[in-house]
């Protein structure tokens, strides 16, 4: 957000009208792009048409409304499945640190098994050398 208010003139139902805010003139735009939008989908309506002016406007309003409350729906939808991702990401990664932990214990037991077995093949050797040498005598 600016730190000035801006100043910036717009074309809404076809009257120009002059919009301030601290916001940007390219986001006071869109406003009043919006509103444009809003009017001439209601204005389509051959219903919306009939009705007197004041009505009109409380109907516009409505539109408005509606359109407010659905993107505020929306956008706590749209948080919900963020935290709801960030806790699966969170549990996925414990459960990946988990198994990293078991993988390292399982290689060290492999290679404590493997030392233990090249051990264990050399003492039959000897054990085999012992007894050819006893069976020579």
């Amino acid at each position: 957000m600016a730190s000035s208010k801006n100043y910036t003139e717009v074309l809404i139902g076809g009257k120009v009208f002059t919009l301030s805010g601290f916001e940007s003139e390219e986001y006071l735009q869109r406003v009043s792009t919006y509103l444009n939008h809003k009017l001439e989908e209601c204005t389509n309506s051959e219903g919306y048409r009939k009705q007197s002016a004041e009505t009109r406007s409380i109907l516009l309003a409505l539109n408005i409304a509606d359109d407010y409350f659905k993107a505020k729906k929306q956008g706590g939808t749209l948080e919900s499945d963020i935290e709801a991702k960030d806790k699966e990401m969170y549990d996925l990664k414990h459960e990946l640190i988990s198994v990293q932990i078991k993988l390292e214990n399982a290689e060290k037991t492999l290679d404590r098994m493997k030392e233990e077995n090249r051990e264990l093949q050399m003492k039959i050797v000897k054990l085999e050398t012992e007894m050819k040498n006893n069976q020579k005598k």
